[in-house]
């Protein structure tokens, strides 16, 4: 498992955005009666306090998504507020929540928009498993590098840049022909 938060929000999108989806055209990964249901199916579960949800999400997701606790904490505080948690014993500092009944039956009542939710988290997994790759994700790093250090010498001008371009061009070619 990996460290959090160390970054806030969502990262990867589950879809190509399309105009006019949100801020500089991307979606968020959950609205937020979506990220109450998904929530609340993981209380459901098992009794978790907001760190547990924020590694549990992260898992579902293979890392694809690591809500914030600025996300966490007031979606749990909401779902207190509804009736559909209740906060169990003292465990330290963190608190831990459990599914009311009245919870229970939001989820029971929700349960196909609650499928299609974790079928969403899976699918993104599924894609950052793809996609993100060891190999990938060291051949991305090693071309950034190179090509952050050859074109942040003094002199290149823009018969290099578009030698480099053009070179990534084709590579991206090459790769949409693959099997």
């Amino acid at each position: 498992m990996r460290g959090f938060p160390h970054h806030h929000g969502c990262k990867p999108r589950l879809h190509q955005p399309g105009p006019g989806e949100g801020r500089g055209g991307r979606r968020r990964v959950f609205e937020a009666t979506e990220l109450r249901l998904v929530l609340l199916r993981l209380i459901a579960d098992q009794p978790r306090h907001g760190y547990d949800l924020i590694r549990a999400v992260e898992e579902l997701t293979g890392g694809g998504y690591v809500p914030s606790p600025g996300v966490i904490y007031p979606t749990l505080t909401m779902l207190e507020e509804m009736g559909h948690i209740e906060k169990l014993g003292a465990d330290g500092p963190r608190k831990a929540y459990a599914a009311t009944e009245d919870g229970r039956a939001h989820l029971a009542a929700e349960a196909e928009m609650v499928e299609a939710l974790f079928a969403r988290l899976a699918k993104l997994a599924s894609r950052r498993e793809r996609t993100d790759g060891a190999p990938i994700r060291r051949a991305m790093d090693n071309l950034r590098a190179v090509l952050m250090h050859r074109l942040d010498r003094e002199g290149v001008d823009a018969d290099t840049q578009h030698a480099a371009a053009a070179i990534l061009d084709e590579a991206a070619q090459r790769i949409e022909r693959l099997p």
